[in-house]
Protein backbone atom coordinates (compact mmCIF):
# COMPACT_ATOMS: atom_id res chain seq x y z
CA UNK A 1 0.00 0.00 0.00
CA UNK A 2 1.40 3.81 -0.54
CA UNK A 3 2.02 6.14 2.32
CA UNK A 4 -1.11 7.66 1.95
CA UNK A 5 -2.92 4.27 2.11
CA UNK A 6 -1.19 3.46 5.48
CA UNK A 7 -1.86 6.49 6.87
CA UNK A 8 -5.90 6.44 6.23
CA UNK A 9 -5.83 3.46 7.94
CA UNK A 10 -3.98 4.22 11.03
CA UNK A 11 -6.86 6.82 10.73
CA UNK A 12 -9.43 4.80 10.39
CA UNK A 13 -8.68 2.16 13.42
CA UNK A 14 -8.57 5.56 15.66
CA UNK A 15 -11.58 6.30 14.41
CA UNK A 16 -12.55 2.81 15.01
CA UNK A 17 -11.59 3.00 18.60
CA UNK A 18 -12.89 6.38 19.35
CA UNK A 19 -16.25 4.97 18.32
CA UNK A 20 -16.50 1.93 20.70
CA UNK A 21 -14.37 2.22 22.92
CA UNK A 22 -13.99 6.16 24.24
CA UNK A 23 -17.30 5.90 26.39
CA UNK A 24 -19.13 5.79 24.02
CA UNK A 25 -18.55 9.98 24.19
CA UNK A 26 -20.62 10.59 20.70
CA UNK A 27 -24.07 9.64 22.57
CA UNK A 28 -25.79 12.98 23.31
CA UNK A 29 -28.52 10.80 25.86
CA UNK A 30 -26.52 11.42 28.80
CA UNK A 31 -29.04 14.01 30.73
CA UNK A 32 -30.13 14.07 34.40
CA UNK A 33 -30.44 10.97 35.96
CA UNK A 34 -33.32 9.16 37.24
CA UNK A 35 -34.67 11.31 40.52
CA UNK A 36 -37.48 11.59 43.00
CA UNK A 37 -38.17 14.53 44.66
CA UNK A 38 -37.41 14.44 48.41
CA UNK A 39 -39.45 14.50 51.22
CA UNK A 40 -37.38 17.60 52.48
CA UNK A 41 -35.69 20.21 50.07
CA UNK A 42 -32.32 21.81 51.09
CA UNK A 43 -30.91 24.85 51.39
CA UNK A 44 -29.25 26.38 48.26
CA UNK A 45 -27.19 29.22 47.76
CA UNK A 46 -26.85 30.36 44.42
CA UNK A 47 -23.41 32.28 43.15
CA UNK A 48 -22.91 34.05 40.09
CA UNK A 49 -19.59 35.66 39.42
CA UNK A 50 -20.14 38.56 37.23
CA UNK A 51 -17.39 40.88 35.68
CA UNK A 52 -18.89 43.27 32.53
CA UNK A 53 -22.22 41.17 31.94
CA UNK A 54 -24.77 44.15 31.76
CA UNK A 55 -25.47 42.86 28.28
CA UNK A 56 -26.62 38.97 28.85
CA UNK A 57 -28.19 39.95 32.30
CA UNK A 58 -31.83 41.18 31.72
CA UNK A 59 -31.86 37.49 29.79
CA UNK A 60 -30.39 35.31 32.60
CA UNK A 61 -31.02 36.61 36.05
CA UNK A 62 -34.48 36.76 36.04
CA UNK A 63 -34.52 33.27 34.97
CA UNK A 64 -32.52 32.52 38.49
CA UNK A 65 -34.33 35.01 40.58
CA UNK A 66 -37.97 33.00 39.05
CA UNK A 67 -37.12 29.62 39.96
CA UNK A 68 -40.01 27.52 41.46
CA UNK A 69 -38.20 25.83 44.51
CA UNK A 70 -39.89 24.09 47.33
CA UNK A 71 -36.82 25.11 49.54
CA UNK A 72 -34.80 28.10 50.79
CA UNK A 73 -32.88 29.50 48.37
CA UNK A 74 -30.66 32.65 47.38
CA UNK A 75 -28.96 34.37 45.03
CA UNK A 76 -25.41 36.00 45.09
CA UNK A 77 -24.36 37.73 42.45
CA UNK A 78 -20.30 38.99 42.95
CA UNK A 79 -19.70 41.58 40.71
CA UNK A 80 -16.16 41.51 39.90
CA UNK A 81 -15.08 45.75 39.24
CA UNK A 82 -17.32 45.65 36.54
CA UNK A 83 -17.17 49.04 34.27
CA UNK A 84 -20.57 48.71 32.91
CA UNK A 85 -23.19 48.60 35.88
CA UNK A 86 -23.56 45.36 36.04
CA UNK A 87 -23.91 45.36 39.94
CA UNK A 88 -26.61 48.28 39.58
CA UNK A 89 -28.43 46.80 36.58
CA UNK A 90 -28.72 43.39 39.14
CA UNK A 91 -30.61 45.48 41.68
CA UNK A 92 -32.57 47.10 39.00
CA UNK A 93 -33.74 43.87 37.72
CA UNK A 94 -34.53 42.51 41.10
CA UNK A 95 -36.35 45.12 42.25
CA UNK A 96 -38.71 44.74 39.07
CA UNK A 97 -39.03 40.63 38.80
CA UNK A 98 -39.03 40.09 42.23
CA UNK A 99 -38.73 36.17 42.80
CA UNK A 100 -35.65 34.48 45.17
CA UNK A 101 -33.58 37.16 47.71
CA UNK A 102 -30.65 39.08 45.96
CA UNK A 103 -26.87 40.07 47.47
CA UNK A 104 -24.89 42.07 45.18
CA UNK A 105 -21.69 42.39 46.56
CA UNK A 106 -17.91 42.99 45.50
CA UNK A 107 -14.81 41.22 46.20
CA UNK A 108 -11.88 43.58 45.12
CA UNK A 109 -9.00 42.57 43.19
CA UNK A 110 -8.07 39.56 43.24
CA UNK A 111 -4.07 38.78 45.28
CA UNK A 112 -1.44 37.00 43.19
CA UNK A 113 -2.10 33.76 42.70
CA UNK A 114 -6.12 33.87 42.16
CA UNK A 115 -7.80 33.56 38.95
CA UNK A 116 -10.35 36.35 38.76
CA UNK A 117 -13.46 34.07 38.66
CA UNK A 118 -12.35 32.10 41.36
CA UNK A 119 -11.66 35.07 43.57
CA UNK A 120 -15.16 35.99 43.11
CA UNK A 121 -16.32 32.50 43.54
CA UNK A 122 -14.84 32.50 46.69
CA UNK A 123 -16.45 35.73 47.99
CA UNK A 124 -20.08 34.38 46.98
CA UNK A 125 -19.54 31.04 48.44
CA UNK A 126 -18.32 33.17 51.43
CA UNK A 127 -21.48 35.14 51.44
CA UNK A 128 -23.82 31.70 50.70
CA UNK A 129 -22.10 30.35 53.60
CA UNK A 130 -23.32 32.79 56.18
CA UNK A 131 -26.58 30.75 55.15
CA UNK A 132 -25.30 27.47 56.08
CA UNK A 133 -27.07 26.61 52.80
CA UNK A 134 -26.34 22.15 51.90
CA UNK A 135 -26.08 22.96 48.45
CA UNK A 136 -24.50 26.08 46.03
CA UNK A 137 -25.22 26.22 42.83
CA UNK A 138 -22.23 27.55 40.87
CA UNK A 139 -23.35 29.45 37.73
CA UNK A 140 -22.11 32.12 35.32
CA UNK A 141 -23.73 35.08 34.40
CA UNK A 142 -24.85 34.50 30.73
CA UNK A 143 -26.96 31.05 32.08
CA UNK A 144 -30.70 31.10 31.66
CA UNK A 145 -32.32 28.17 33.81
CA UNK A 146 -36.03 26.83 33.28
CA UNK A 147 -38.25 27.60 35.81
CA UNK A 148 -37.63 24.19 37.27
CA UNK A 149 -34.27 23.82 36.53
CA UNK A 150 -32.62 23.69 40.21
CA UNK A 151 -35.44 22.11 41.63
CA UNK A 152 -34.11 19.15 39.16
CA UNK A 153 -30.97 19.78 39.67
CA UNK A 154 -31.26 19.00 43.94
CA UNK A 155 -33.68 16.11 42.90
CA UNK A 156 -31.10 14.49 41.62
CA UNK A 157 -28.46 15.20 43.52
CA UNK A 158 -29.92 13.77 46.58
CA UNK A 159 -31.37 11.14 44.47
CA UNK A 160 -28.25 9.67 43.14
CA UNK A 161 -25.95 10.90 46.30
CA UNK A 162 -23.88 12.57 43.54
CA UNK A 163 -21.33 15.46 45.55
CA UNK A 164 -21.44 17.32 42.30
CA UNK A 165 -24.24 17.55 39.54
CA UNK A 166 -23.24 19.75 36.36
CA UNK A 167 -25.28 20.17 33.06
CA UNK A 168 -23.32 21.23 29.81
CA UNK A 169 -25.24 24.56 29.07
CA UNK A 170 -26.56 24.21 25.45
CA UNK A 171 -24.78 27.02 23.78
CA UNK A 172 -26.44 29.58 21.35
CA UNK A 173 -25.86 28.52 17.64
CA UNK A 174 -27.67 31.28 15.59
CA UNK A 175 -25.00 32.73 13.32
CA UNK A 176 -23.28 31.30 10.75
CA UNK A 177 -20.16 30.52 12.92
CA UNK A 178 -21.93 29.29 15.90
CA UNK A 179 -23.77 27.09 14.00
CA UNK A 180 -20.20 25.70 12.41
CA UNK A 181 -18.20 25.78 15.27
CA UNK A 182 -20.13 25.32 18.63
CA UNK A 183 -21.45 21.52 18.20
CA UNK A 184 -18.13 20.57 17.95
CA UNK A 185 -17.35 22.35 21.10
CA UNK A 186 -19.26 20.46 22.93
CA UNK A 187 -18.62 17.36 20.81
CA UNK A 188 -14.97 17.61 21.20
CA UNK A 189 -15.20 18.13 25.45
CA UNK A 190 -16.97 14.96 25.52
CA UNK A 191 -14.41 13.07 23.50
CA UNK A 192 -11.94 14.24 26.02
CA UNK A 193 -14.28 13.67 28.97
CA UNK A 194 -16.75 11.09 28.37
CA UNK A 195 -19.76 11.94 30.27
CA UNK A 196 -20.43 8.26 30.99
CA UNK A 197 -17.52 7.81 32.51
CA UNK A 198 -17.56 10.83 34.76
CA UNK A 199 -20.59 9.61 36.26
CA UNK A 200 -19.19 6.04 37.40
CA UNK A 201 -17.60 5.22 41.08
CA UNK A 202 -14.02 4.09 40.35
CA UNK A 203 -13.41 6.54 37.03
CA UNK A 204 -10.44 8.39 37.12
CA UNK A 205 -12.26 10.69 34.61
CA UNK A 206 -13.77 14.12 36.13
CA UNK A 207 -14.82 17.25 34.43
CA UNK A 208 -17.57 19.51 34.84
CA UNK A 209 -19.35 22.48 33.00
CA UNK A 210 -18.44 25.75 35.12
CA UNK A 211 -22.16 27.21 33.94
CA UNK A 212 -24.25 25.09 35.96
CA UNK A 213 -22.23 23.42 38.73
CA UNK A 214 -24.20 21.93 41.82
CA UNK A 215 -21.94 21.33 44.35
CA UNK A 216 -22.56 20.08 48.04
CA UNK A 217 -21.78 22.45 50.84
CA UNK A 218 -19.63 19.30 52.95
CA UNK A 219 -18.12 18.39 49.38
CA UNK A 220 -16.49 21.56 48.90
CA UNK A 221 -15.31 22.40 52.67
CA UNK A 222 -13.29 18.35 51.86
CA UNK A 223 -12.04 19.59 48.52
CA UNK A 224 -11.02 23.00 49.93
CA UNK A 225 -12.95 24.60 47.28
CA UNK A 226 -12.24 27.17 46.13
CA UNK A 227 -9.35 27.61 47.41
CA UNK A 228 -7.32 24.54 45.81
CA UNK A 229 -8.06 25.31 42.43
CA UNK A 230 -7.34 29.26 43.21
CA UNK A 231 -5.03 28.96 40.19
CA UNK A 232 -6.93 27.31 37.50
CA UNK A 233 -7.76 28.59 34.36
CA UNK A 234 -10.26 26.13 33.40
CA UNK A 235 -11.94 26.08 36.73
CA UNK A 236 -14.69 23.66 36.15
CA UNK A 237 -12.73 20.39 35.42
CA UNK A 238 -9.88 21.12 38.28
CA UNK A 239 -13.10 21.81 40.90
CA UNK A 240 -14.63 18.16 39.44
CA UNK A 241 -11.26 16.80 39.94
CA UNK A 242 -10.45 18.18 43.40
CA UNK A 243 -13.99 16.49 44.57
CA UNK A 244 -13.79 13.21 43.34
CA UNK A 245 -9.92 13.35 43.79
CA UNK A 246 -11.73 13.50 47.79
CA UNK A 247 -13.90 10.39 47.67
CA UNK A 248 -17.11 12.35 45.80
CA UNK A 249 -19.31 11.15 43.67
CA UNK A 250 -19.66 13.50 40.43
CA UNK A 251 -22.18 13.92 37.14
CA UNK A 252 -21.78 15.75 34.38
CA UNK A 253 -24.34 15.26 31.31
CA UNK A 254 -26.25 17.27 28.53
CA UNK A 255 -28.73 20.75 29.88
CA UNK A 256 -32.35 20.29 28.94
CA UNK A 257 -33.19 23.45 31.10
CA UNK A 258 -30.49 25.30 30.96
CA UNK A 259 -29.02 27.75 28.33
CA UNK A 260 -26.62 29.94 27.66
CA UNK A 261 -27.39 33.56 25.86
CA UNK A 262 -24.19 34.72 25.26
CA UNK A 263 -23.90 35.57 21.49
CA UNK A 264 -20.90 34.82 19.80
CA UNK A 265 -21.59 36.23 16.36
CA UNK A 266 -18.07 36.63 14.66
CA UNK A 267 -15.23 33.85 14.31
CA UNK A 268 -12.93 36.77 15.97
CA UNK A 269 -15.66 35.40 19.04
CA UNK A 270 -15.56 32.47 19.22
CA UNK A 271 -11.53 31.95 18.38
CA UNK A 272 -11.06 34.01 21.50
CA UNK A 273 -13.52 31.47 23.53
CA UNK A 274 -11.37 28.72 22.72
CA UNK A 275 -7.83 29.57 22.39
CA UNK A 276 -8.25 31.75 25.77
CA UNK A 277 -7.96 28.57 27.59
CA UNK A 278 -7.12 25.78 24.97
CA UNK A 279 -3.10 25.80 26.01
CA UNK A 280 -3.34 26.20 29.67
CA UNK A 281 -5.70 22.36 28.82
CA UNK A 282 -2.34 21.07 27.39
CA UNK A 283 -0.70 22.29 30.87
CA UNK A 284 1.37 24.80 28.76
CA UNK A 285 3.12 21.72 27.32
CA UNK A 286 4.89 22.03 23.99
CA UNK A 287 5.01 18.42 23.95
CA UNK A 288 1.47 17.75 24.31
CA UNK A 289 0.89 20.64 21.79
CA UNK A 290 2.59 18.55 19.34
CA UNK A 291 1.09 15.61 20.16
CA UNK A 292 -2.14 17.23 20.24
CA UNK A 293 -1.57 18.93 16.51
CA UNK A 294 -0.24 15.65 14.90
CA UNK A 295 -3.27 13.32 16.10
CA UNK A 296 -6.18 16.11 15.25
CA UNK A 297 -4.49 16.15 11.96
CA UNK A 298 -3.97 12.42 11.51
CA UNK A 299 -8.08 11.90 13.10
CA UNK A 300 -9.74 15.05 11.06
CA UNK A 301 -8.06 15.68 8.38
CA UNK A 302 -6.59 12.79 6.98
CA UNK A 303 -9.38 11.19 5.66
CA UNK A 304 -10.55 13.69 3.79
CA UNK A 305 -7.36 14.32 2.37
CA UNK A 306 -6.71 10.65 1.95
CA UNK A 307 -10.29 10.36 -0.43
CA UNK A 308 -9.19 13.00 -2.64
CA UNK A 309 -5.50 12.21 -3.13
CA UNK A 310 -6.59 8.45 -3.50
CA UNK A 311 -9.05 9.58 -6.30
CA UNK A 312 -6.94 12.06 -7.70
CA UNK A 313 -3.88 9.54 -8.04
CA UNK A 314 -6.35 6.35 -9.01
CA UNK A 315 -4.93 5.02 -5.55
CA UNK A 316 -8.28 2.83 -4.45
CA UNK A 317 -7.13 1.62 -1.24
CA UNK A 318 -6.19 5.12 -0.17
CA UNK A 319 -9.89 6.40 -1.05
CA UNK A 320 -11.62 3.64 0.46
CA UNK A 321 -9.93 3.71 4.08
CA UNK A 322 -10.37 7.42 3.95
CA UNK A 323 -13.50 7.83 2.85
CA UNK A 324 -14.37 4.82 5.31
CA UNK A 325 -12.71 7.17 8.45
CA UNK A 326 -14.79 10.24 7.09
CA UNK A 327 -17.63 8.28 7.31
CA UNK A 328 -17.20 6.51 10.74
CA UNK A 329 -15.99 10.68 12.12
CA UNK A 330 -19.41 12.24 10.46
CA UNK A 331 -21.49 9.43 11.79
CA UNK A 332 -20.29 10.05 15.31
CA UNK A 333 -21.26 14.12 15.13
CA UNK A 334 -24.90 13.48 13.88
CA UNK A 335 -26.26 12.91 17.39
CA UNK A 336 -24.24 16.05 18.38
CA UNK A 337 -26.26 18.18 15.38
CA UNK A 338 -29.62 16.99 16.81
CA UNK A 339 -29.24 18.07 19.96
CA UNK A 340 -28.06 21.14 18.47
CA UNK A 341 -31.21 21.37 16.10
CA UNK A 342 -28.50 21.94 13.12
CA UNK A 343 -28.48 20.62 10.11
CA UNK A 344 -27.15 17.15 9.48
CA UNK A 345 -25.07 17.86 6.38
CA UNK A 346 -22.85 20.03 8.61
CA UNK A 347 -21.41 16.59 10.09
CA UNK A 348 -19.16 16.35 6.64
CA UNK A 349 -17.63 19.73 7.49
CA UNK A 350 -16.39 18.18 10.65
CA UNK A 351 -12.60 18.51 9.12
CA UNK A 352 -13.07 22.17 8.16
CA UNK A 353 -13.99 22.81 12.01
CA UNK A 354 -11.14 20.38 13.48
CA UNK A 355 -8.66 22.39 11.35
CA UNK A 356 -9.99 25.79 12.57
CA UNK A 357 -9.54 24.07 16.17
CA UNK A 358 -6.39 23.56 15.46
CA UNK A 359 -4.91 26.59 14.45
CA UNK A 360 -6.85 27.87 17.12
CA UNK A 361 -5.24 25.95 20.00
CA UNK A 362 -1.46 26.99 18.07
CA UNK A 363 -2.47 30.77 18.59
CA UNK A 364 -3.32 30.12 22.29
CA UNK A 365 0.43 29.03 22.75
CA UNK A 366 1.63 31.34 20.88
CA UNK A 367 -0.14 33.85 22.81
CA UNK A 368 1.04 32.51 25.72
CA UNK A 369 4.52 32.79 24.70
CA UNK A 370 3.95 36.60 24.03
CA UNK A 371 2.88 37.00 27.67
CA UNK A 372 -0.78 37.55 27.20
CA UNK A 373 -1.90 33.83 28.14
CA UNK A 374 -5.27 32.63 29.47
CA UNK A 375 -8.07 35.12 29.80
CA UNK A 376 -11.15 36.02 31.45
CA UNK A 377 -13.35 39.18 31.18
CA UNK A 378 -10.43 41.68 30.57
CA UNK A 379 -7.74 40.04 32.97
CA UNK A 380 -4.58 38.17 31.56
CA UNK A 381 -3.04 35.20 33.17
CA UNK A 382 0.00 35.07 31.41
CA UNK A 383 1.74 32.48 34.07
CA UNK A 384 0.53 30.91 37.17
CA UNK A 385 -0.10 33.68 39.84
CA UNK A 386 0.46 36.87 37.48
CA UNK A 387 -2.99 38.81 36.61
CA UNK A 388 -3.01 42.00 34.46
CA UNK A 389 -5.68 44.04 32.50
CA UNK A 390 -5.58 43.94 29.37
CA UNK A 391 -6.75 46.70 27.08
Amino acid sequence: MSAIAWTAAVSLTAWLWLLLCQGFFWRTDVRLPERREPDDWPSVGVVVPARDEAEVLPASLPSLLAQDYPGRAEVFLVDDASTDGTGELARDLARRHGGLPLTVDSPGEPPAGWTGKLWAVRHGIGLARARDPEYLLLTDADIAHAPDSLRELVAAARTGGFDVVSQMARLRVESRWERLVVPAFVYFFAQLYPFRRIGKRGSRTAAAAGGCVLLRTDAATRARIPDAIRHAVIDDVALARAVKGGGGHIWLGLAERVDSVRPYPRLHDLWRMVSRSAYAQLRHSLLLLTGTVAGLALVYLVPPVALLVGLVAGDATASVLGGAAWLVMTGTYVPMLRYYRQPLGLAALLPVTAFLYLLMTVDSAVQHYRGRGAAWKGRTYARPGTVSEEG
